[in-house]
């Protein structure tokens, strides 16, 4: 293949010449002087020489993506045995070890050679908030342990929630970015943590039966624009469940993508969309179900989602939007 580029681009060269010359045909010599005789000599010898170089440059490209491919199979060998180390961190009982785990797992995803090994950390990171959890309303009466206990992997999983908004928050050309990767967040207990100023710009974010609970979890300043979010209904789950806590929504951007809150259950908790923006992308309330709890959207402003309506008495640009299902009170 080298070779043949260089034919071509020779030939394309000479005949490109041939043509700005003007030139017609070629004088023919019937005898060739000494001078001549040596310039086709070296001719001969800088096609040789030229050749050879190609056959170098060829080997040293091949040479080095061997070297390549073998630095990458280090780099990897590295990085799995760091990974083990890391998961195994996680199901340590001491609260100590699993934050270090946690961090340790970050690093990784951060200093993972290829955009795979990253997914992977990324995954066990979720995976360990979807891990059995009983928070504070299920806590045994009056048993000091059972809280201290519950205080602690508590602060693991803010900190776990944290790691991840870090990371969202970064530039996506950011080399620690993690714009564009995949998240789980399937059946999570949320009470509490901030997500808050992260951007979701392109993947798939799953939030299927996750629960908002307890206390507040911060979407605040929040940027949908690109990517799949679902806080809705899949197969035998249920879609999210904002129950007794605050999940806060105000000022977030939803500016592409889609954000799906299909069969979400709003009840007993507060869910703020405050002066957040809807434009351009697809943000779907059907069949949500509102009951007992309290979902502002003071403020918000442009298209209205699929299954909220404007109120009759205030125009679309000034964005209070309430359920489809809602309806005026019984005088």
């Amino acid at each position: 293949m080298a070779f043949t580029t260089a034919v071509l681009v020779g030939a394309t060269v000479f005949y490109a010449g041939w043509d700005l010359l003007g030139a017609r045909e070629l004088k023919p010599e019937r005898r060739v002087d000494s001078t001549t005789l040596f310039d086709l000599i070296k001719l001969a010898f800088g096609v040789v020489a030229g050749a050879g170089a190609l056959v170098a440059l060829v080997m040293a490209y091949r040479r080095q993506r061997v070297d390549e491919d073998g630095a990458l199979r280090d780099a990897t060998r590295l990085h799995t045995e760091r990974f083990t180390t890391a998961v195994s961190q996680l199901g340590d009982e001491s609260v100590a070890v699993r934050l270090g785990g946690i961090h340790a797992l970050a690093g990784l995803a951060d200093d993972a050679p290829t955009r795979g090994l990253r997914q992977t950390c990324i995954d066990v990171v979720c995976a360990y908030l979807r891990l059995p959890y009983t928070h504070e309303p299920d806590l045994p009466a009056d048993n000091r342990e059972a809280r201290h206990t519950y205080l602690a992997l508590r602060e693991v999983r803010r900190t776990t929630i944290r790691l991840i908004r870090d990371h969202l928050r970064l530039p996506l050309d950011h080399q620690h970015s993690w714009q564009g990767h995949n998240f789980d967040f399937t059946g999570v207990i949320f009470d509490g943590g901030d997500l808050g100023g992260a951007v979701f710009s392109s993947g798939a974010v799953h939030f299927h039966g996750a629960v908002f609970t307890g206390t507040a979890i911060n979407f605040r300043k929040t940027v949908f624009s690109g990517a799949t979010v679902n806080f809705g209904g899949a197969d035998h789950l249920g879609g999210a469940d904002f129950a007794s806590g605050t999940a806060n929504f105000s000022e977030a951007l939803f500016s592409g993508g889609t954000v799906n809150f299909h069969e979400a259950t709003f009840s007993g908790g507060s869910v703020n969309f405050s002066r957040a923006v809807f434009s351009g992308a697809t943000v779907d309330f059907s069949q949500a179900t509102f009951s007992g709890g309290t979902v502002d959207f003071s403020e918000a402003v442009g298209t209205a989602p699929t299954g909220l309506i404007p109120t009759a008495d205030l125009p679309l640009p000034d964005g209070l939007f309430l359920p489809a299902s809602w309806q005026p009170p019984a005088l």
